[in-house]
């Protein structure tokens, strides 16, 4: 069972998420309608998770981003996994920063900070993705929505490294970039783990980036050079 506080204007959708992850057996410890209200629910609970939406009172820009930054930085225990209507790398970049700036925490979360998470509004709607992506986040994970890793992948295509890449290869740098294991990655791809193995080294090698024997550490670095 997680703990989880929920921030998001819409009072329809803020019942809706509360109902799920109940029906699934984790506790919503609070679920607000503004960035303000947030901030005092997580210093109040410290949940495993904070679930944000980017766009909240009273100008609907970016307050719940700012909002997670600043929980990122005062609860480094939390994990945070923001929402938005839109594909919006440079929110995604923003998280990424924020992710790296706390430190890594392994495959399993056992370092300093929880993790991270964007994702589409509609992938809620996918209640095992969305759900998967809160346990991931909680682990010390990732969970980046697939288009949103096709936005960064596509910003960032035009350098000549990422284009030394075969098409195989940024299958498997996306599908990284969400936060999937080796074994996901294979099953997805319908190759051998083994055959995964071989593709990262060659991606590792291609962007210059030291292979390591952490699966999320690899994570965070691709995504690190898609970020930069």
């Amino acid at each position: 069972m997680l703990r989880i506080v929920i921030a998001e204007d819409a009072a329809v959708i803020r019942a809706g998420l509360s109902e799920i992850l109940v029906d699934r057996g984790h506790e919503v410890v609070a679920a607000v309608g503004d960035a303000e209200a947030l901030k005092v629910a997580v210093a109040e609970h410290k949940p495993d998770v904070a679930i944000i939406d980017v766009r909240m009172p009273p100008d609907h820009t970016d307050e719940g981003l700012r909002a997670a930054i600043e929980i990122r930085r005062d609860h480094p225990a939390t994990g945070i996994l923001v929402f938005s209507q839109y594909v919006e790398t440079r929110y995604a970049a923003d998280l990424l920063r924020m992710r790296r700036n706390s430190g890594p925490g392994g495959a399993h979360g056992s370092g300093s900070g929880a993790g991270v998470g964007y994702l589409l509004k509609d992938r809620v709607a996918n209640v095992a993705e969305f759900t998967d992506a809160i346990a991931r986040v909680a682990a010390g994970g990732t969970a980046l929505d697939p288009e949103v890793v096709t936005g960064m992948l596509s910003t960032a295509r035009h350098t000549s490294t990422l284009a030394a890449l075969t098409a195989r290869e940024r299958d498997v740098l996306t599908l990284m970039a969400e936060g999937r294991s080796n074994t996901a990655i294979a099953g997805q791809l319908v190759v051998s783990e083994r055959a995964v193995e071989k593709h990262i080294s060659n991606i590792f090698s291609k962007l210059g980036l030291p292979p390591s024997d952490s699966d999320h550490r690899r994570v965070l670095a691709v995504l690190a050079y898609l970020g930069s």
